[in-house]
C-alpha cells in the first residue's frame, strides 16, 4: 500500500504548481463560510477558481496586525493561533477562516495569526476577487445582501 501525505489527500494526486487554482472541488468548503454561503453555486464556483494553496511553516506569521489585508484564508490542515490584545489568544484549525473583510476593503489586519504547526491554506487574493466582482452585478448584490444581514445582526446584538 502506498503512503499518501496530507497535501495529496487535500489537494489531490495530480502534481500541482504552487500557483495553480484549487478549483471547483472546493465549492463546498467555501459554501460553509458565511460570506459565501447564500450565493449561488455558480458564483461560489467562480470564487473557488480563484483559490490557491498556500503553505506556512510552523512558528511563521500568516498575517500580522496592522498589515494591509490582501488575502482571505481558509485553513485546510494544521493549527494556528490568533494573538489578541491583553495576551489572549484563539486557536484555529482545519475549516477555520479569516480575512474575509480583506477581500472587500483591503484594510489593516486586526490581529496577528501565527502557524503553530505547518499550515496548509486555501488563499483568495483581493485583486482577482475584485476583478471577478466588477464583472458580475448579480454577485455584487449577493455579497451586499450578506453584508447587510451581518451588519443588522451585529447591530441587534449590540442593542440587546
Amino acid at each position: 500500500m502506498r503512503k499518501v501525505g496530507v497535501d495529496e489527500l487535500i489537494l489531490g494526486a495530480r502534481p500541482r504548481a504552487g500557483n495553480d487554482p484549487l478549483g471547483a472541488e472546493w465549492v463546498d468548503v467555501l459554501r460553509g463560510i458565511p460570506l459565501f454561503a447564500p450565493l449561488s453555486k455558480r458564483h461560489v464556483k467562480r470564487i473557488a477558481n480563484l483559490a490557491r494553496p498556500r503553505r506556512f511553516a510552523a512558528s511563521s506569521a500568516i498575517v500580522r496586525k496592522g498589515q494591509r489585508g490582501e488575502t482571505f484564508y481558509v485553513i485546510l490542515d494544521g493549527k494556528a493561533t490568533v494573538n489578541l490584545p491583553k495576551g489572549r489568544s484563539v486557536a484555529l484549525g482545519a475549516g477555520d477562516f479569516f480575512g474575509e473583510l480583506a477581500l472587500l476593503d483591503g484594510g489593516p489586519r486586526t490581529a496577528t495569526i501565527i502557524a503553530k504547526t505547518s499550515v496548509l491554506t486555501m488563499a483568495i487574493g483581493r485583486r482577482p476577487f475584485l476583478e471577478l466582482v466588477k464583472g458580475d452585478s448579480e454577485l455584487v448584490l449577493g455579497l451586499l445582501k450578506v453584508m447587510a444581514e451581518r451588519l443588522r445582526e451585529a447591530d441587534q446584538a449590540g442593542v440587546s
